[in-house]
């Protein structure tokens, strides 16, 4: 037995760790086809040429992903610049409505007190929960709780002011 074969399932583990996902099946193959077409002298660690070379793939494999998805995008943006289609980006109309609902978001949050804004940012955009957030800044469960419905009503004021408009 081989020492790829000895630690094939080592090295399945380590391309999933590193986000090969389903993938990690035709990464450890490929190496397997590098390892045996690839001529090398005696190693001295050869466990560590392994997942060096395992590495390497990894690395590979997120490049051509990267390359791709630029390749994919340029594609898209240029097709939307040819005629009879539509653009993907928003229209100014949007960009204007957005910009105005953003202003009022930013200038409601400000008078909520800082605490309320910290617990609110890291509760509902961060996803910490209540209780971690309430050990951290040393104040009880429920003082957590409170800001957060002051934060609620205050959005939910906002929102109703939006829909008015």
């Amino acid at each position: 037995m081989s020492v790829l074969d000895e630690n094939s399932d080592r090295l399945l583990r380590y391309f999933r760790a590193h986000g090969a996902g389903e993938a990690a099946e035709d990464l450890l193959q490929e190496l397997r086809v590098k390892v045996m077409t690839t001529p090398t002298g005696p190693l001295g660690a050869p466990v560590s040429y392994l997942f060096r070379a395992a590495t390497n793939l990894v690395i590979d494999r997120r490049r051509a992903e990267t390359q791709s998805r630029k390749r994919d995008d340029a594609w898209t943006d240029l097709a939307d610049l040819q005629e009879g289609r539509s653009s993907q980006a928003p229209s100014p109309e949007r960009v204007i409505d957005s910009r105005r609902t953003l202003a009022l978001v930013e200038e409601g949050l400000a008078e909520l007190t800082p605490r309320a804004r910290t617990i609110l940012r890291r509760h509902r955009v961060e996803g910490e929960t209540q209780r971690r957030i309430a050990a951290e800044l040393g104040i009880s469960q429920s003082t957590v709780e409170s800001d957060l419905r002051e934060a609620y009503r205050l959005l939910h004021r906002i929102r109703e002011r939006l829909d008015e408009e």
